[in-house]
């Protein structure tokens, strides 16, 4: 095997000797030091910078292109200067592009991460960050870069808020390059959001208030009537406070009426922590009324809320729910915001409306706060559905006109059935 051959490198080149298996080094004298080695499966390679018999291994092939691997030379070599004992390898990622598909490509497969968020960050990259930092090199990424080609440009076209995502999402993907090695500096170490802006970012406001509660009460009790699953699917988050995501993907299994509890996997919320969530007679009543429903329309499934494939609604089709049932005037978001503001009016304690919201605590309350005061959660919810009762729920779950047909039956009847208890009224995964 020759052990060298000198070339003008370039890519397409460089894979045209690839095939030649009698090559083993490739140099170019317009380039003295340094040299490509080909792997024994002639599909990868590593380049070196040669100092007398030295030969310092820099970056590999095709991680870093020839045109990448040239850009990178002069600071390899004044790296190689001051510091001749130690390797200045360099990875691939000479660009905030090969930084960004890197970091992309870790977070899709991060099991722990939730599907919303990994589309989320496959969003942010794709139409925002790649766009305007693909090109941009490592080593040339500033504040003053960053202003000029995302920061400003991006304020005027999206919210703070997700302005303020995307940055914390770039700075996240160079620290962890960093950590493994990927990157030997971190250009963004010391930035802040509000280095490039001053504005406040605002919560949005609510567009639902308590006020307003009866009316849409009326409204959720005639949907219920032409479309169940609509009505419940809301009434079960104003009930609790849930999160859309978790409340679509309710299982039947997950709910029981004996231990008067409804179970949220870790899996299914945003904060990968379980959530359970005591049962007031009054869902425990709606929830009845609903399976019957499901049942009489011939659906024996394992779900809440299905879709025609007999899985849990998607994330797009639940949202079409709320598209329907608001009508432009609020969102299923909107439901969470009014029970939280409400419960507060109501004296409700705030660490407990936090616990019902599955928040998280934060680290001091972590620390000192090991319960998960289930009869305090209770004694919130029951306070909290009492007063919808007065606003319109009472008409809905029909708790009051099922314990006063219990009442009307014979002594026997009404002795066998305690009036708060339902479980052996209602047809569910527990009971099966």
């Amino acid at each position: 095997m020759s052990a060298t051959r000198e070339v003008k490198l370039s890519e397409a080149e460089v894979r045209r000797q690839a095939a030649d298996k009698s090559v083993r080094d490739l140099r170019d004298p317009r380039h003295p030091g340094l040299y490509l080695r080909f792997w024994s499966n002639r599909e990868r390679g590593t380049w070196h910078l040669v100092r007398g018999k030295k030969w310092v291994p820099v970056a590999r092939w095709p991680d870093l292109s020839v045109s990448a691997v040239l850009a990178e030379l002069p600071a390899l070599r004044q790296r190689l200067l001051r510091s001749p004992a130690t390797a200045p390898v360099v990875s691939g990622m000479v660009t905030v592009g090969q930084l960004l598909d890197w970091y992309g490509n870790r977070m899709a497969r991060d099991r722990s991460l939730s599907a919303k968020r990994k589309a989320g960050a496959r969003s942010a990259i794709a139409q925002h960050l790649k766009p305007r930092l693909d090109d941009l090199a490592v080593a040339d990424v500033t504040a003053d870069a960053l202003d000029k080609q995302l920061m400003w440009p991006c304020q005027a076209e999206v919210s703070l808020s997700y302005l303020r995502q995307m940055f914390a999402l770039l700075l996240t993907a160079f620290r962890q390059a960093l950590q493994l090695g990927l990157i030997d500096r971190n250009p963004m170490a010391g930035m802040r959001f509000n280095d490039f802006t001053k504005a406040k970012i605002l919560p949005k406001a609510a567009r639902l208030r308590d006020v307003q509660l009866p009316e849409l009460m009326q409204q959720l009790a005639q949907a219920f009537e032409a479309a169940p699953g609509d009505a419940m699917l809301a009434l079960m988050m104003l009930a609790h406070g849930t999160r859309i995501g978790e409340t679509r993907m309710a299982r039947w299994s997950e709910i029981s009426l004996a231990a008067a509890e409804w179970f949220i996997p870790a899996a299914n919320t945003k904060t990968r922590t379980e959530h359970r969530l005591p049962l007031t007679a009054q869902v425990e009543a709606l929830l009845i009324r609903y399976r019957a429903v499901q049942q009489a329309g011939g659906y024996e499934g394992v779900y809440l809320f299905p879709n025609r494939r007999g899985l849990s609604l998607s994330e797009t089709q639940a949202s079409a729910v709320f598209t329907r049932l608001g009508q432009g005037k609020w969102t299923s978001h909107d439901l969470r915001k009014v029970s939280r503001s409400t419960w507060t009016d109501l004296g409700i304690d705030g660490h407990i409306g936090e616990m019902l919201l599955n928040h998280t605590l934060g680290k001091i309350a972590s620390t000192y706060i090991h319960t998960q005061a289930m009869q305090q959660r209770r004694a919130a919810l029951e306070k909290w559905h009492a007063w919808l009762d007065q606003v319109g729920f009472a008409a809905i779950h029909g708790l009051t006109k099922a314990l006063s047909e219990i009442s009307q039956n014979s002594p026997e009847a009404t002795a066998a059935v305690a009036p708060n208890d339902l479980t052996a009224f209602v047809i569910s995964e527990d009971s099966k």
